[in-house]
């Protein structure tokens, strides 16, 4: 036997209202058609559901149980009403991004964490890569965002690339670094020091080599190459190597990491970091609200404050 579960969630009503003509008044409908959906249920179920001439209206043990049932199924739609709004306006579901390694354990980490603080029932699975694998990704559905460094002109035709935070680059040290102390430096100043190199195949190890010619460092010793942002770090904090690394990442880490940045102007990188999308994906709605936040989030870390005018002048 199957009973339209409707028809439970307005006996429930009319029991809890304690009367028909009440439970058509809560439910917006006419007394009459309300009676006519108890009659049906009663057809159906083959047994009365209020005891004949009370007054108020009683149920019926099965009744009063049948409408228990229609309470529940009341409350579970509901939930389930307020999961699918929830889930339209970007406030529950699941997220998958990810980008290249640095950006995302210096910078967007720290986003996310604050984001999932607003969001908490957003689930976000993050992962590495740099463009042409994460390029893939999107294109075969496995990924939904990647937040990369990109030339603007070498932007795919079937993705979209916004923007978020301009290419700057600085050369870190420990804090407390030889260098650290000079308010100006000098070819010769950097020559004893040895480099750490980012992984290879990243744009930062392309970033680090421009960079060093562009003071007219052709040659340097690296002492450390590859690694995590976290083993960089680690590294640079017990000895007194060099590298380069994006402004930004040394800025939000700097409480942590015991990073500074020299003040020696460098070339910077001709891209932007920014999230990249695949046009022929249908997109989360939780994507909507993590990608508005980010935007926000990388404009006020654009901002100029006091706290941040020494760092800029280090960034160039």
């Amino acid at each position: 036997m199957k009973i339209d579960s409707e028809h439970l969630e307005i006996l429930a009503l009319i029991v809890e209202k304690g009367g028909l003509t009440e439970g058509a008044e809560a439910l917006g409908k006419s007394q009459p058609s309300v009676s006519r959906t108890m009659a049906l249920l009663e057809d159906r179920i083959g047994a009365p559901l209020f005891e004949p001439g009370k007054r108020p209206l009683r149920p019926t043990e099965l009744g009063e149980q049948l409408a228990r049932l229609g309470t529940r199924i009341h409350a579970l739609n509901a939930e389930a009403s307020r999961l699918v709004q929830s889930y339209r306006k970007g406030h529950t579901g699941r997220l998958r991004i990810a980008g290249t390694p640095i950006f995302m354990d210096g910078v967007v980490s720290t986003f996310i964490a604050d984001f999932q603080t607003r969001h908490p029932d957003v689930q976000i699975a993050q992962s590495y890569g740099y463009f042409d694998q994460l390029a893939v990704s999107l294109r075969n559905g496995s990924l939904d965002m990647a937040i990369v460094p990109l030339h603007h002109g070498s932007v795919p035709s079937d993705m979209t690339f916004v923007p978020l935070l301009p290419g700057r680059n600085v050369i870190a040290a420990r804090a407390g670094h030889p260098l650290t102390r000079k308010s100006t430096i000098t070819l010769a100043d950097i020559d004893p020091y040895p480099w750490i190199a980012p992984p290879a195949d990243s744009p930062l190890y392309r970033d680090l080599q421009r960079a060093l010619k562009s003071i007219g460092k052709e040659d340097f010793r690296v002492s450390f190459s590859g690694g995590t942002l976290a083993s960089i770090i680690s590294i640079l904090g017990g000895s007194d190597s060099l590298t380069v690394l994006p402004y930004s990442v040394v800025f939000l880490t700097r409480k942590f990491s015991g990073l500074e940045a020299l003040r020696l102007k460098i070339e910077h990188p001709d891209r932007q970091l920014g999230m990249l999308t695949f046009n022929g994906a249908t997109h989360p709605p939780a994507q909507r609200q993590f990608a508005g936040f980010l935007r926000d989030e990388f404009t006020l870390l654009e901002r100029p404050h006091p706290a941040r005018r020494s760092g800029d002048a280090a960034a160039g």
